[in-house]
């Protein structure tokens, strides 16, 4: 059985912790792309675990696996394993040989375009953790994968090609000084050290093989997709995007298995019960025009701690995009959803969703293929009956019957307009915070 988990908008939806939920019931919780961009935070007793890399198994004692369609920095590796194993943690993660690393040149240069990108008015909003400039190099052939850091002179090789790229690029181009990120000698010294710990722990597999071994052997897997589908860069809105794919279809290219056996699977939708995203781009049903809206949006963001997890930035709101989540369900063919953070909406004067898009005098149900359609279109809202403050702790202890009625008919909309059932509502922070209607991986 494989479940995998997509994020449905721009990312922050609360996959982590339904990835925590649900992972009990899986042997191995996979990533099929991304990288330390990802932040996503789980609660277990109280105590939080924010973590960018690490899949969020790692906290339910699981096999956790990056796949090789992911980028790795070992030095956020590491630092995340270690602090987990201070927290009495005992992590199991193993690493494609396949995956691509992130080295510090690519940071640097990461940073410099981003610069140069707002200079000339197209400012994505990375992360600045190289994650683009890992990707360019994997596409362009001349990237350095984790099998290579276990080969001394392999990964010497390959440094001295890549660096001298690099150095020109940043100095002849850009005409800036390479420093310690251009380093050959040290470089090799550092992930050749990186490469040794990796054999030591036993943590490098052949992806597609390991999967494949172990559902052979009746292993259950569960993919956790990174981001989400609006910033897919297939899908999402180029180029406020980032640099892979996180909906459903990469779960098989980025792993090693089969598109049939995650196609036989459970796909699984994240949905926030609003909008919100860091970084640039349109977003039609933000919160942002007259005084109200934007104490609106300031009550939301700091309810529902709307704060990148990597970067602590502050995230845009915006009232639920329906057409997004029509265009992500068909994305990735979702079999279900959860919807979290239904609680944030509690107590609010008005609830509102876009339920459509006007553009040129006409209805749109979905989304237009470019950005810059879609940054003319203006949200056709659709109002709900408000709901009020409760206990929501009681609530997820006594089950879906306790949702205010007035939530209820929300979240019965959502689910006839992506045409996917609800399969959990997130009410809080904590695992026990989640009202469970159905479990993927007893379908």
């Amino acid at each position: 059985m494989t479940v995998t988990i997509v994020g449905s908008q721009l990312g922050d939806e609360g996959k982590g912790a339904l990835v925590d939920l649900w992972g009990g019931d899986a042997d191995i919780v996979v990533r099929y792309q991304g990288g330390d961009n990802a932040g996503h935070t789980v609660v277990e007793g109280g105590e939080e675990y924010k973590l960018s890399l690490v899949p969020s198994g790692a906290v339910r004692d699981k096999v956790g696996v990056l796949g090789n369609g992911c980028v790795v920095n070992p030095r956020t590796l590491f630092d995340e394993l270690d602090t987990l194993q201070e927290k009495g943690l005992d992590p199991d993660v193993r690493v494609a040989k396949r995956a691509h690393v992130i080295l510090p040149y690519h940071r640097r240069l990461d940073g410099i375009e981003e610069e140069v990108k707002a200079d000339s008015g197209v400012k994505v909003g990375t992360t600045g953790r190289g994650i683009g400039p890992t990707y360019e190099d994997k596409a362009g052939r001349r990237g350095i994968r984790v099998g290579d850091l276990l080969d001394p002179d392999v990964l010497r090789e390959r440094l001295e090609y890549a660096v001298d790229q690099k150095r020109s690029l940043i100095e002849d181009v850009y005409g800036l000084e390479a420093g310690e990120e251009c380093d050959v000698d040290a470089l090799h010294e550092e992930f050749a050290a990186f490469g040794e710990r990796l054999v030591e722990n036993d943590m490098v597999v052949d992806c597609g093989d390991f999967l494949y071994e172990r559902r052979e052997a009746g292993d259950d897997v569960m993919f956790e997709g990174a981001q989400g589908t609006l910033i897919d860069i297939d899908h999402g809105n180029y180029p406020y995007v980032t640099s892979s794919n996180p909906t459903a279809g990469a779960a098989a290219t980025g792993s090693g298995l089969g598109p049939t056996v995650v196609g036989q699977g459970e796909v699984v939708g994240i949905v926030k019960a609003y909008l919100s995203r860091v970084g640039e781009g349109p977003l039609p049903t933000e919160l942002d025009g007259d005084d109200h809206e934007e104490e609106l949006a300031d009550f939301i963001r700091e309810k529902g701690g709307e704060f990148g997890t990597v970067t602590g930035r502050p995230r845009r709101i915006g009232w639920l995009d329906i057409p997004m989540l029509r265009h992500a369900a068909r994305r990735s063919g979702f079999t279900g959803i959860a919807v979290n953070h239904l609680d944030v909406l509690a107590g609010l004067d008005e609830v509102k969703v876009g339920h459509a898009y006007e553009l040129d005098g006409e209805e749109l149900k979905t989304m237009p293929a470019t950005t810059e359609r879609w940054a003319e279109c203006e949200p056709v809202l659709k109002e709900f009956e408000t709901w009020p403050e409760v206990d929501w702790a009681a609530v997820a202890e006594e089950g879906y019957d306790a949702i205010p009625d007035a939530a209820q008919d929300y979240l019965d909309y959502i689910s006839e307009e992506v045409g996917a059932p609800v399969y959990a509502v997130g009410v809080g922070p904590d695992r026990t915070e989640t009202v469970e209607l159905a479990n993927p991986f007893d379908n």
